[in-house]
């Protein structure tokens, strides 16, 4: 049986051998511990060897052909990697799982779905979209994962979320600056036959409104709901050296809100910055409103009415 060797240059142009196990160590190191059977083979191990090392617990077989090396417990972005790399070479991160990768939605352990050109098998654990053209303008790398761009993957909620969930996802990814509003339109100009175009435009209609909580989501659409005139969200206003961002303001009616969120505003410190923040809009002769999730869910009409009364 051949050695279980590997070629490489060293570092004066020199031929020298680095065992298989090395560079299947190096290259999981740079790839969330997670190698397809195709990089192995690269590595030097052919599938006798790969096997053997199933066997003796060095390999861990996640899928058929993807292999997490050392141990099995990979991080969820290594899930993210392995569920793609089972997908075959069309293969593209999508859906919920795209938006966990892109940060503007938290991931709450369903099903990795991932989008292949035309069709593909079944596979276990995944959910899997089978789509007849996917265009290269939609798929980028995100730590080294192809994924649909921000944009198509909030098409591709707007087949799925209701309308107040896209809402929320569509302010969270302005929020991360990941997408803007004229790529979401160039999208939607040549996309017209999918399922949430129609979904998307009407989200956006009202322009771009990038949210960072989702308090503040759930503010925003009782505003609308009780027909309030449209803030500034999270505009930052300068105070000498200081800058000081309220959630919401109205700035010639001299008004700002505060959401007032018990996970974030609970620790002490928190407090005393938003005590600072308060009293320096107060100094600047803005009357402020701190706005609690319980008075918005609870008691969204008296809540609307402290508004329309500091509105005048």
């Amino acid at each position: 049986m051949a050695r279980e060797v590997c070629k490489a240059t060293g570092a004066r142009g020199q031929p020298t051998y680095t065992p298989p196990d090395v560079r299947v160590a190096r290259m999981a190191s740079e790839r969330d511990g997670v190698l397809s059977i195709a990089q192995l083979r690269a590595c030097g191990l052919d599938d006798r060897a790969v096997a053997r090392r199933v066997r003796d617990g060095r390999l861990h077989r996640l899928y058929r052909g993807v292999y997490a090396v050392g141990h099995p417990g990979i991080s969820l972005h290594g899930r993210f990697r392995a569920a793609v790399l089972a997908c075959g070479v069309t293969g593209v991160l999508s859906h919920f799982a795209a938006a966990a990768l892109w940060s503007f939605l938290s991931w709450e352990e369903r099903y990795i779905e991932v989008t292949v050109l035309g069709g593909a098998r079944a596979i276990d654990g995944l959910r899997v979209h089978r789509s007849r053209s996917l265009d290269q303008r939609d798929i980028q790398r995100r730590h080294g994962i192809r994924v649909t761009t921000p944009a198509r993957t909030l098409l591709d909620l707007a087949a799925v979320l209701p309308e107040n969930g896209l809402r929320r996802a569509v302010r969270r990814a302005q929020a991360q600056r990941v997408v803007s509003i004229p790529q979401i339109l160039e999208l939607l100009h040549r996309s017209n036959g999918h399922r949430g175009a129609a979904k998307l435009r009407a989200v956006i209609a009202d322009g771009p409104v990038p949210t960072r909580t989702e308090l503040e989501d759930l503010l925003l659409d009782l505003l609308d709901r009780g027909e309030i005139e449209r803030p500034e969200v999270n505009a930052p206003l300068r105070f000498g050296s200081e800058t000081i961002v309220p959630d919401y303001l109205w700035r010639r009616r001299r008004v700002a809100i505060e959401a007032d969120s018990v996970t974030w505003h609970e620790h002490k410190l928190t407090r005393e910055h938003d005590a600072h923040k308060q009293a320096q809009l107060e100094a600047a002769g803005l009357r402020v409103l701190r706005i609690t999730w319980q008075q918005i869910t609870s008691s969204p009409q008296q809540t609307l009415a402290r508004i329309r009364a500091a509105l005048g």
